[in-house]
């Protein structure tokens, strides 16, 4: 799968599960230099998971300095700033369902979060690569819970896709450029 130039400050890579998109995000992430950062949202829960999580972490190989991070991803973005020559966030609808599912979580709270993490990302002078799963396409949820949650991670890919310079939509393994405002010079 060919991935684009290195030239990009943030972007915004989205695709249904195992379309390709965290594939694609690594390789755009390849000609970066050593150390690069992975953020991983996900909290292995059970031993699937686990074993899920290690052998990713095997693939990625000792360029990759792993960090679990379920909540404050703009901190951790925020304080990981020219320290890595590429950071790469997968994903953010687990996120998403970490913030949704946090005791005392609430809309404003998530609302904010993310509010959080794309004013960090206006900010960030390390190349950073969101991965993210496209989940709006499908039927509407039976359950107000499905329903919040698609509707909370469709905002959030708005809010980002504003402060991407880079945004594509990865189908079938099939790459498709959204958005490329590098290419276009704009700002």
């Amino acid at each position: 799968m060919e991935t684009l130039p290195a030239q990009f400050r943030v972007a915004l890579i989205l695709g249904g599960a195992r379309s390709g998109k965290s594939r694609y995000g690594l390789g755009l992430a390849a000609p970066f230099p050593a150390p690069r950062l992975f953020v991983a949202t996900c909290e292995p829960r059970d031993d699937e998971m686990e074993a899920r999580i290690a052998a990713h972490q095997r693939e990625r190989g000792s360029e990759w300095i792993s960090r679990e991070v379920p909540l404050e991803l703009a901190a951790t973005i925020d304080a990981a700033q020219d320290d890595y020559g590429v950071i790469l966030v997968d994903c953010l609808t687990m996120w998403v369902t970490n913030l949704m599912t946090w005791p005392d979580a609430d809309k404003g709270r998530i609302q904010s979060a993310g509010e959080r993490l794309a004013e960090t990302l206006t900010r960030t002078t390390t190349p950073t690569i969101l991965i993210s799963n496209e989940v709006g396409w499908g039927i509407v949820p039976d359950n107000p819970l499905g329903r919040e949650f698609r509707d909370q991670a469709g905002w959030l890919h708005q809010r980002l896709a504003r402060v991407a310079d880079l945004v594509v939509l990865v189908v079938a393994g099939v790459p498709l450029l959204v958005k490329a405002d590098f290419l276009s010079g704009r700002p």
